[in-house]
Order: C-alpha cells, then structure tokens, then sequence
C-alpha cells in the first residue's frame, strides 16, 4: 500500500499563487506516474498536470504557462506550482499515483480562488 500525503491549498486572490505538495510513502517499489487532478462542484475530475517517468510532462490546455508540475524522487514527492491563479480554478484538488499496477489518490485539498 502507498499512503499520500497532500498540503499548500488555501484560499488567495485572483492573480496570486499556490504550491501544492505531494508526498507518496509505504510499499513503494517503482512509480510510473504522478500528477494532480482537480474537481469544482458539480463537475468531473478532471487532469491538471502530470509527470510519467521516462516520459515527460502533460498539462492541462486551461493551465498551461500558469502551473508547473515537479517532482522529487528522492523524496517521492510532486509537488504543483500555480500561479496567476484564476476564479475558475477553485476545486478540490487531488493527488495521484501510479506505482507498479496500482493508482493511488490523495485525500484532497481545497483551492479557493475569489475575485
């Protein structure tokens, strides 16, 4: 099993900035992925960024040149940089990880974004 750990939500102004961490602990033997999701009331899940080993990164069209996805291996962390963050980005956001054959999701932290 592998536990995560999420922190860095909160509430911020329209234009401000928030960085999100990710830490992933337990049974780890090789992580194929991880990323952030994000769900606002009333609406799917959907991808905000992510990193596959080997790969590289994949942002969402709506984020792209606002947030940055990055990744401590050592530490087994990812963490989500967002800045000029916008109204339509508050959510509940999700951590998620891809180890061996199993997906992992995180409790979720808040981000509120008021005009």
């Amino acid at each position: 099993q592998v536990q995560l750990v999420e922190s860095g939500g909160g509430l911020v102004q329209s234009g401000g900035s928030l960085r999100l961490s990710c830490a992933a602990s337990g049974s780890i033997y090789i992580i194929y992925a991880m990323g952030w999701y994000r769900q606002a009331p009333g609406k799917q899940r959907e991808l905000v960024a992510r990193i596959r080993t080997g790969v590289g990164t994949i942002y969402a069209d709506s984020v792209k040149g606002r947030f940055t996805i990055s990744r401590d291996n050592a530490k087994n962390t990812v963490y989500l940089q967002m800045n000029n963050l916008k109204p339509e980005d508050t959510a509940v956001y999700y951590c998620n990880v891809l180890e061996g054959a199993r997906q992992y999701w995180g409790q979720g932290t808040q981000v509120t974004v008021s005009s």
